[in-house]
């Protein structure tokens, strides 16, 4: 039976994601597939190469670094989170990615992706991170902050906004036992974005205006359908125990270290009933 992981993004939030899978890491939780979107992948992938607590190292070592991410970043090259730092320096040199364990693992990793030319999810699938490191810019590439990722002649931004939890794709795939590792608390609903906002930064895009205008809708939705499949123990759910106040662009590193004490706990307290839920 496959078992997969569906990943929501949330930027810096997505320090819960990273504490969660270190104690999946911790307890050698087997899992075949990971389908994810932005910040869900970019940290999701440490699993893969099984790099134990490399999340959080990096981050709270580089978070404050105007060369990583922030306004300084935004202001002199278009990108909130820094291109040749964030993607390229970072990972190849100064706290190195395992490419060669993460080729060598049989877990598959998808990443969530949407087109901004019909404002609908595309999901990759990464073979090699470094040889694919478009595809994980593209993925987190936040809106309104971002500069959009060409790839293959398509013009993609951050997978979140036009599927933010991809549990259908994660049944599509064919994965029969589904956990799902959330960045929000149960209450969290989203609210409409600035429509006219949208419209002025993404004019060009009708397609991508429309996306990002019903997302609040296609996120709500998604999150109500998630309560009823985990109410009927068709998945697992893993989600913030409370709601920790954290900046999508944090640079505390002490909220950092929260947020990820958070997936830890969370993440051990639901460990027996997990293991209960992939064995039944």
């Amino acid at each position: 039976m496959k078992v997969g992981l569906v990943l929501e993004g949330g930027a810096m939030r997505g320090m819960y994601t990273a504490g969660v899978l270190d104690v999946f890491l911790e307890n050698n939780i087997k899992i075949d597939g990971i389908v994810g979107v932005s910040a869900g992948i970019l940290f999701g992938i440490n699993f893969i190469s099984k790099q134990k607590g490399r999340v959080i190292r990096y981050n709270k070592k580089y978070i404050k670094d105007k060369r990583y991410m922030g306004i300084s970043s935004l202001i002199k090259t278009g990108n909130i989170i820094n291109k040749d730092f964030a993607f390229y320096e970072l990972p190849f040199k100064l706290d190195v990615f395992d490419e060669e364990a993460f080729e060598k693992s049989n877990t598959e990793l998808y990443a969530g992706v949407t087109n901004i030319e019909t404002g609908k999810s595309e999901f990759i699938k990464i073979y090699d991170c470094f040889k694919q490191m478009e595809v994980m810019r593209a993925t987190s590439a936040m809106p309104f902050v971002s500069k959009v990722v060409e790839i293959d002649g398509k013009k993609y931004l951050d997978g979140g906004t036009s599927n933010s939890i991809p549990v259908d794709k994660c049944k599509e795939l064919g994965y029969e036992k589904i956990i799902v590792v959330l960045t929000r608390p149960i209450e969290y609903r989203k609210k409409p974005a600035n429509k006219l906002l949208t419209k002025i930064k993404y004019k060009k895009y009708p397609e991508f205006v429309e996306c990002l205008n019903n997302r609040y809708k296609m996120y709500n939705s998604t999150v109500e359908k998630i309560i009823d499949m985990e109410n009927k123990k068709e998945i697992f759910v893993i989600r913030p125990s409370k709601n920790l106040k954290i900046k999508r662009i944090e640079k505390n590193s002490e909220k950092l270290q929260e947020m990820y004490d958070l997936g830890i706990k969370d993440a051990t307290d639901k460990l027996k009933k997990m293991k209960e839920f992939l064995k039944n």
